[in-house]
């Protein structure tokens, strides 16, 4: 049976090379792929987009993956998040304009939708921001003390969205879902883009789909300010190991960078005397600690690095609780900072 969209992202695949030179600009090819640092069209290598290959199945054309994030899909998931075009029938028509296709006929009494503002950007990811509401009694914070974290609720970095739009790889129509939603801001504290996780309906975990986390908007460089900084910060990977660190010392100021890709590239304060670089306990979130210890060593900033027990900071306050992890803090926490670990 005839369908046009999958005649439309077959048409997608076939020039998969002109759609990222056309949505992710940043990139280049090389070989079979088309390279970028991320859906945000940051410079980069994490992002491949395969450029030849079936037009289905294992290997196929158009498809991508985000070594960073884990995040996965076809091209128009690549369209979608560069233009933040929610509605199905608006992005399958943004697709048929950059493929040079004609748009369906209206009936005379029906009038065309009016044309979306640009999404994927710092403003789109405002509006999301501001149309979510605070973490405190909302299904978000069910879901973060599920997680053992209690201080969800106290973060104004941190909303929640009772139907934020979700759609997996080879869905046709978005779903609203309940969401944690992030805001990712700058030095400035300007808002540059969020970060969304998808969670069950009850909230105890996150919800039954292949991707449960994107973000959107400007993140290279940025990251989600947990707690303000001082003349020390610690910075690590995911939101719910950072706020761990919150949970066992609340006197630590924490930033989520989101990735290990992100994690190398945050941009430090210039007040900032001591950094300290909290890893998952792998090889990407060593090498990204690497890169942001030498970028700020050669700016005078002492750097130590902390480590969990097990694969995270989270697993660990789950496993063992707050106290067992605040003794193990102390151990990796420089000496000028322990009156921290009892404020």
């Amino acid at each position: 049976m005839y369908s046009e969209t999958d005649d439309v992202i077959r048409a997608l695949a076939e020039n998969a090379e002109g759609v990222c030179r056309a949505y992710l600009p940043a990139g280049r090819r090389e070989g079979s792929y088309w390279i970028v640092g991320d859906l945000q069209n940051n410079p980069g290598r994490s992002l491949f987009v395969r450029l030849t290959g079936p037009a289905s199945g294992p290997g196929a054309a158009g498809k991508f993956t985000d070594g960073a994030t884990g995040e996965h899909g076809d091209l128009l998931d690549i369209i979608r998040e560069r233009t933040g075009i929610s509605r199905f029938p608006d992005l399958l028509a943004e697709a048929r304009a950059h493929l040079g296709r004609p748009q369906p006929v209206l009936p005379d009494a029906q009038m065309p939708n009016k044309a979306k503002a640009p999404g994927g950007t710092p403003a789109a990811a405002a509006r999301l921001f501001a149309a979510a509401v605070p973490v405190a009694g909302t299904l978000a914070d069910t879901y973060l003390r599920s997680r053992g974290l209690s201080q969800g609720g106290t973060m104004r970095a941190l909303r929640f969205h009772p139907k934020c739009w979700h759609r997996d790889e080879g869905q046709t129509r978005s779903v609203p879902r309940l969401a944690l939603i992030a805001a990712v801001t700058d030095e400035a504290g300007a808002l540059q883009g969020v970060h969304r996780t998808w969670l069950a309906r009850d909230g105890q975990g996150k919800a039954a789909v292949e991707t449960q986390r994107r973000a959107m908007g400007h993140l290279l460089g940025n990251a989600v300010r947990l707690t303000p900084h001082d003349d020390i910060l610690v910075v690590g990977e995911g939101i719910e190991t950072m706020l761990s660190l919150v949970e066992a010392v609340p006197g630590l100021p924490v930033w989520a960078a989101l990735s290990s890709g992100h994690l190398g590239a945050v941009l430090l304060p210039e007040s900032l005397q001591r950094l300290y670089i909290a890893i998952d306990r792998d090889l990407a979130g060593q090498r990204a600690a690497e890169r942001l210890s030498a970028r700020a060593t050669e700016v005078g900033i002492a750097v130590r690095v902390v480590e969990p027990r097990l694969g995270d900071f989270n697993d660990d306050l789950r496993a063992n609780g707050k106290k067992a992890l605040r003794q193990h803090l102390a151990g990796q926490i420089g000496p000028e900072d322990w009156h921290r670990l009892t404020g």
